[in-house]
């Protein structure tokens, strides 16, 4: 009788030991701050990051965060190089096509950055280079509606790369998510006698209702783990001690 019930026992020490070891892999941009960026020891750090080691300790498991350029972000997921995507991706029909989303972790306009005091209306875009990055949304936007207007657009891999050519005179403007042109150029030194300008930018055909995470098509086991973990961190406070560290203002939006 002893064997079998230390053979049962020893099996369900094995099987605990087994759930609490369980490691999820999130992909985020590498250089995108505030909301995430490389340290110098490698670490992925910033809101994204922080939002899903919140997650990892509601769904009881590890969390690793892995860099990993916007462009080929969802190519990669869906090669398995990781199991989800927190990487600021606004929810749209398009991507909607190749992943599937969780409800939305936060909501934030888009915006111009450009010379202080300038005014944006239809004929001030012809001739003018527009920096975005690639593959964003902000990218589709400005060539559905700005081309035509007689503007360029200019894709870079890293956002940071068109403040400097903005700061430089390369581009006239960089199309960008507001809490980014707002934390990583405008605050700084460098951004120095440039504003927001024009209006913000939040139609809904182009920039979805929120930033969701990614996981690959009907992977619905781990959606659903996500979204209840997200409705936790929400009400347990975790959520609102992640955003208080980067933000002064609420970004969950309405």
């Amino acid at each position: 009788m002893i064997k079998p019930v230390f053979a049962l026992g020893a099996l369900s020490l094995a099987l605990c030991f087994n759930a609490s070891a369980e490691t999820l892999r999130f992909a985020t941009d590498a250089s995108y701050p505030p909301f995430s960026k490389q340290a110098a020891n490698g670490k992925m750090v910033g809101f994204d990051p922080d939002i899903a080691q919140a997650l990892c300790k509601a769904m009881k498991a590890t969390c690793e965060v892995v860099p990993q350029d916007f462009d080929g972000i969802i190519p990669a997921l869906n090669a398995k190089k990781f199991d989800a995507v927190i990487a600021s991706m606004n929810i749209t029909d398009e991507r909607k096509k190749a992943v599937d989303f969780s409800d939305r972790y936060y909501n934030m306009p888009s915006r111009l950055v450009g010379k202080a005091g300038t005014t944006i209306n239809d004929a001030w875009f012809k001739g003018k280079k527009i920096g975005v990055l690639r593959s964003s949304i902000q990218e589709k936007y400005a060539r559905d509606h700005w081309a035509k207007l007689g503007a360029t657009t200019v894709s870079y891999g890293k956002a940071p790369e068109s403040f400097m050519d903005l700061k430089a005179g390369r581009v006239d403007a960089s199309f960008v998510d507001a809490a980014v042109g707002d934390t990583d150029f405008l605050k700084t030194p460098n951004g120095k006698g440039f504003a927001f300008v024009g209006p913000e930018y939040n139609e809904v055909k182009y920039f979805g209702n929120g930033a969701g995470i990614a996981v690959r098509k009907g992977d619905k086991a781990l959606l659903d783990r996500i979204n209840k973990a997200l409705k936790q961190i929400r009400a347990d406070g975790s959520y609102d001690a992640v955003q208080k560290k980067y933000f002064s203002f609420d970004i969950y939006g309405k």
